[in-house]
């Protein structure tokens, strides 16, 4: 190991812990997400019912928030807080794996777009215009709509493969930045190929603009999965996500019976907030010059 390794990372960590202090916004974020997430993704713990059983239709339907149901229950007698637990551990995974399939996809498009040059860059280019004139939302409502029996794993591949568009320009631009600068001339010259170059000196550079974007498209997918969701072509029921979950609940009057559609509504506000403050953060940190200005 490198002799100067550790002095690096004991560098490293103070640097951290310094922005850590001055930057309490991104900390709250954290913190909040990960209060979030954690019982959700925990949820056959921490639930305290099943989230599909119907406790009584007569006594429990629309019941209010109680010691027993502490969220109250649903139509079908169902615990709202269960639910709650089990469908944000499915909303955060979609929107979580999406996005992954969109970075993915995203970065890669991107970066041979703008590094290609020529009559394939030329080509990638016209096709990646042409999807971003497709309106997304329009899209997914027109597909699902037509496929209405899709399996949680294709729901998600769908949406992180129209979502990965606006990351491939973004890419594309950084890496026809960086392509001209001196570092590529200079490992060009001494002999690297053009893949390697890519691989190995380009797309380091392109991190910090691919993290911020996936942590805010984390954000997004859950709004348009609670969205399609609660338009009915999103999670089909009975399994529970926000989405539909805030459909369940707007079938009912708002003011007689609030907390079946105000606590998931809440959720997505916290976590899509919290995801977004998160984004900031993180530019701030990885691109400090610019935080400076």
């Amino acid at each position: 190991m490198n002799a100067d390794a550790p002095l690096f990372f004991a560098t490293a960590a103070r640097t951290g812990k310094k922005w850590l202090e001055r930057d309490r916004s991104m900390v709250f974020a954290a913190i909040l997400l990960a209060v979030i997430a954690i019982p959700c993704f925990l949820a056959p713990i921490t639930a305290p019912y099943d989230p599909y059983e119907l406790h009584n239709m007569v006594l429990l339907s629309d019941a209010p928030p109680s010691l027993l149901y502490p969220l109250g229950t649903d139509h079908y007698s169902r615990d709202v807080l269960s639910r709650l637990l089990y469908g944000g551990r499915l909303s955060l995974s979609i929107a979580v794996f999406a996005t992954l399939v969109s970075v993915t996809v995203g970065t890669a498009y991107g970066a041979i777009t703008g590094y290609a040059g020529g009559i394939v860059s030329a080509i990638l280019e016209r096709i990646l215009d042409t999807l971003l004139a497709i309106p997304r939302l329009l899209l997914l409502i027109a597909i699902f709509a037509a496929w209405r029996e899709l399996p949680i794993k294709a729901f998600v591949v769908i949406l992180g493969l129209t979502g990965w568009y606006g990351l491939a320009r973004l890419v594309r631009g950084q890496v026809l930045a960086l392509k001209a600068q001196d570092f590529v001339a200079s490992a060009s010259a001494l002999g690297a190929t053009r893949t390697r170059i890519l691989i190995r000196h380009i797309l380091p550079n392109v991190v910090t603009p691919v993290v911020v974007a996936a942590t805010l498209g984390v954000g997004h997918v859950i709004l348009l999965e609670a969205g399609l969701s609660w338009l009915g072509v999103g999670i089909p029921v009975p399994e529970p996500s926000w989405g539909n979950m805030i459909q369940d609940g707007s079938q009912s009057p708002i003011l007689s019976h609030w907390w079946i559609g105000f606590f998931p509504g809440l959720a997505i506000v916290l976590t899509v907030m919290a995801f977004n403050v998160l984004g900031d953060g993180l530019l701030r940190a990885l691109s400090p010059r610019q935080s400076n200005k």
